[in-house]
């Protein structure tokens, strides 16, 4: 059984939470921010607005899709029945 690493809130408020009571708070959040913000720099992410943008792209393709799907099935069966009267 492998153990899962507790969520970064949850480490932050334990680290919040030693460092308060010696007093160096402000420097382990300053380097905690500085840490979060270089690995988040280093993730292949998209900005909100991009991703909207897609999932707009996104939606109106699947209601082609769904559209074209609709169509070759009316073919499909006009091709049948045009087979059955020949």
């Amino acid at each position: 059984m492998s153990l899962k690493p507790p969520p970064p809130w949850e480490v932050l408020q334990h680290v919040n939470e030693l460092v308060s009571s010696i007093g160096i708070k402000s420097e382990v959040d300053k380097s905690a921010r500085a840490l979060a913000q270089s690995a988040l720099a280093k993730l292949d992410v998209v900005s909100r607005e991009e991703f909207d943008v897609q999932a707009e792209i996104l939606k109106r393709t699947r209601a082609k899709v769904v559209a074209l799907e609709a169509e070759l099935e009316d073919m499909a069966a006009a091709l049948e029945a045009l087979n059955r009267e020949a």
